[in-house]
């Protein structure tokens, strides 16, 4: 009696042991976030969870699948543009699973696949086009690209929600050169400015002589106006021009005085 409770005593623990594997493999617990695709004997069988799971032990197995939205840093790529300019680019990839079964059967791990498509894919679409597009519409170019992708993980039940391009770095000689296209670009527009401002002064111009001389009377007074405006002025000595237009009147009044005819004065009587 005492060697077969001895004997009961040590089997105890590894009965214990036993009953903890079980439990483990057979009682599966998963977050909110998780979903569990089970396979039976290397069978899919079903998708399970939030929440409490049970499997038969040696049978069945499942694996965890996150549904959280994931984050992967695109490593930089080297890239040629459309215009043969060669640049460093790197990106973040948003995306997220939304059919764990895809996920787990169609790919063998979706993780570094993703992540590797998305580095082909930044490579492929970016070398389509010039490089003043990738500096200048670089929202644009990001949402190609979150497109194809979505297209190509479609497939492994993966959704890419957002692809962002995060720099683009040029080389040093590049940036000298689109530093001088730059100001040569703001040299010329201020020609263009300055040029189209002349212009309209002097258009200004043709037009305010078109109006005073239709009236000469407005000549004049424009004329007397500016004399008075410079007589203000003390501190200088000016040589103005005397139009004959103004003098021209004083000019008929000498010469009608000059023609009329003397009259004799008459005797006075005494």
């Amino acid at each position: 009696m005492a060697i077969m409770f001895d004997s009961t005593l040590y089997a105890l623990p590894a009965i214990l042991v036993v009953v903890l594997v079980l439990l483990k493999t057979t009682v599966k617990i998963l977050r909110e976030y998780e979903r569990a695709v089970v396979f039976t004997l290397g069978r899919f069988q079903a998708v399970k969870g939030p929440g409490l799971v049970l499997l038969v032990p040696f049978i069945q197995e499942m694996v965890r699948v996150d549904l959280r939205t994931k984050v992967i840093e695109i490593p930089t790529q080297d890239v040629i543009s459309h215009d043969n300019v060669s640049m460093k680019v790197d990106a973040v990839l948003y995306f997220s699973v939304v059919d764990p079964e895809r996920a787990i059967i169609q790919v063998q791990n979706y993780l570094p696949a993703t992540n590797m498509l998305a580095q082909t894919t930044l490579r492929a679409v970016l070398g389509q086009h010039e490089l003043d597009e990738m500096l200048s519409e670089r929202k644009k170019l990001s949402t190609d690209i979150q497109s194809i992708l979505d297209t190509q993980t479609e497939a492994w039940g993966i959704k890419v929600s957002n692809v962002e391009i995060r720099t683009v770095e040029l080389t040093e000689n590049m940036v000298r050169a689109i530093a001088k296209q730059a100001e040569a670009e703001r040299d010329r527009r201020a020609k263009i400015i300055h040029a189209e401002a002349e212009f309209q002064a002097a258009q200004t111009l043709v037009d305010a002589a078109a109006i005073l001389g239709s009236v000469p009377a407005a000549m004049q007074l424009r004329y007397l106006q500016t004399l008075a405006e410079i007589g203000a002025e003390q501190n200088s000595t000016i040589v103005f021009p005397m139009p004959i237009d103004i003098v021209k009147p004083f000019f008929d009044i000498l010469e009608r005085a000059a023609k009329a005819p003397v009259r004799p004065i008459a005797a006075q009587t005494s």
